[in-house]
């Protein structure tokens, strides 16, 4: 089967749009309407007027679209493909930290469930994190739930903030033998790095960045070569737009496992058969959907 042909008769067909994060399969970003982080792509189907959303990434991405997008039907692909850091804080045990803290803001990566969102008071992503959190410096705050990320946050602002003790499983392997091992191997590569790695490979790094940021760097940089610090499916788009460059993945481990699910098998039957819809409780998608403003309040003037 051509499952590229099909899935683009399927998408006129039910009047669909095809979302893909960069993490995914090349074949699957190219066969995508709109590639990209995930807040932004979230933000890209709420404005969209396609009434399916074919989500191509992990669970909280299509968790947010749905929260952006209530009236719309969202599909992921692989109804599995979660991820291990959202699901290391829950509702349960945030409930209980608030109780215990009654006074403490809490600072939530996009990257979480949509139940965190809902108990949060802001939302951050990778690429607004700075701007957004420098707006509560001086309150007493709680980061969930990626502990390399908020200890960069935290480090850098001098903020009274607890940090949850989750973690990216790609980026928070990287180490410093790693790095220094590629830095002698590719002298005349730049290091650029994902601030979900560790504290110490940021400091070490020649850039840091959200993906997008990372993609936006290599294009504008005059250097000829880059070490990768994220995971690996960047690298597609980063040959693409820059094809005279070289790109050097710091160490085969980049893969998100989760992200690698999907394949256009998948896309194809999630158009055919709409399964997988994500459902998102009403009083969740709205207390969520405040945390997500809050953020875009921020970002956005």
């Amino acid at each position: 089967m051509d499952y590229i042909k099909e899935i683009e008769r399927l998408k006129k067909e039910k009047n669909a749009v095809i979302l893909a994060h960069y993490y995914q399969h090349p074949e699957v970003q190219d066969i995508a309407d709109y590639l990209g982080d995930s807040l932004a792509l979230s933000r890209i189907a709420a404005k969209t007027d396609k009434e399916l959303i074919v989500f191509c990434g992990v669970h909280f991405m299509a968790e947010t679209a749905k929260i952006l997008s209530p009236s719309k039907k969202v599909l992921l692909p692989v109804k599995n493909a979660g991820c291990p850091m959202a699901e290391m804080v829950n509702e349960t045990k945030l409930k209980l930290y608030k109780e215990e803290h009654p006074d403490v803001k809490v600072i939530c990566y996009v990257n979480s469930t949509a139940r965190v969102k809902a108990l949060s008071d802001v939302c951050v992503t990778s690429s607004n994190a700075e701007k957004v959190i420098s707006q509560y410096k001086g309150q007493k705050l709680l980061y969930v739930p990626d502990k390399n990320l908020g200890t960069y946050l935290k480090d850098k602002f001098d903020l009274d903030m607890d940090v949850w003790k989750g973690f990216c499983c790609v980026h928070n392997d990287v180490n410093k033998e790693q790095v220094i091992e590629a830095k002698n191997k590719y002298p005349n590569a730049e290091f650029i790095v994902h601030p979900e790695c560790q504290l110490e490979i940021v400091k070490i790094s020649d850039f840091v960045g959200s993906t997008k940021s990372l993609l936006e760097y290599v294009q504008k940089s005059d250097c000829e070569e880059f070490i990768i610090g994220t995971e690996k499916g960047i690298i597609h788009q980063m040959k693409l737009a820059c094809p005279n460059k070289k790109f050097y993945l710091l160490t085969e481990n980049l893969a998100c496992y989760d992200m690698k699910l999907t394949h256009l098998e998948d896309v194809y039957n999630a158009l055919l058969n709409e399964e997988s819809e994500i459902t998102v409780e009403e009083h969740i998608q709205i207390n969520a959907l405040k945390a997500l403003e809050n953020m875009f309040y921020y970002t956005d003037r």
